[in-house]
């Protein structure tokens, strides 16, 4: 093989790595998140069937709704119901909290595919440098707050965070945000029961 081959074997490679993975990778996460905001629009009824799943259920509908990226859907009244009927609200915040960060990794590939989506946002741009001077901790501080982790997974994704780190800072945050959901829930809906009854 001669070095013309070479080269053109690498600029090939590298083409390959560099544009047409990411550019793929974007499309699949595209087409999750459309499908998963397609069925939540289209069959809201079966996410509320999950309900009826208890910890798994809880499970799911983090999972479920935590996929979608930058789009509007939550999840905490469903956990706070699942904390308050369930026996114990504290297996339901950790279910809830392992489905969320498993969920919240459709954000963090669709950076690492291209930051495209976003980069002319000034919070993405705000969230793109507390990630990189702050890492793992901006992930897990910004994972407790509800609303703007997608762009921080986004950001880490971006940066080509590691993912276990991200994974692991953004279980903890989501686990801690979603504990005290169920929580809430639970000692809400007592506080409820006691003040009617």
């Amino acid at each position: 093989m001669g070095e013309d081959d070479q080269v053109r074997g690498g600029v090939k490679g590298g083409w390959v790595r560099n544009r047409l993975l990411p550019l793929l990778g974007l499309l699949l996460i595209i087409g999750i998140v459309v499908g998963v905001f397609y069925f939540y629009r289209s069959y809201p009824e079966r996410i509320e069937e999950l309900k009826g799943y208890g910890y798994l259920g809880a499970f799911l509908i983090s999972v479920i709704l935590n996929a979608t990226i930058v789009l509007p859907a939550g999840n905490f009244l469903v956990l706070a119901a699942l904390g308050a009927v369930l026996p114990s609200a504290t297996i339901v915040g950790l279910a809830g909290g392992i489905g969320a960060a498993i969920g919240e990794l459709t954000g963090y590939m669709a950076g690492y595919s291209g930051q495209a989506i976003v980069s002319r946002q000034k919070v993405y741009t705000r969230l793109k440098g507390w990630v990189e001077k702050w890492g793992v901790l901006t992930i897990f501080l910004l994972s407790v707050v509800p609303f703007v982790f997608d762009l921080a997974g986004i950001a880490a994704g971006v940066l080509r965070f590691p993912l276990w780190k991200f994974f692991l800072a953004c279980w903890l945050g989501r686990t801690i945000l979603y504990l005290l959901v169920a929580w809430g829930g639970a000692l809400g809906w007592e506080a409820l029961l006691r003040f009617l009854g």
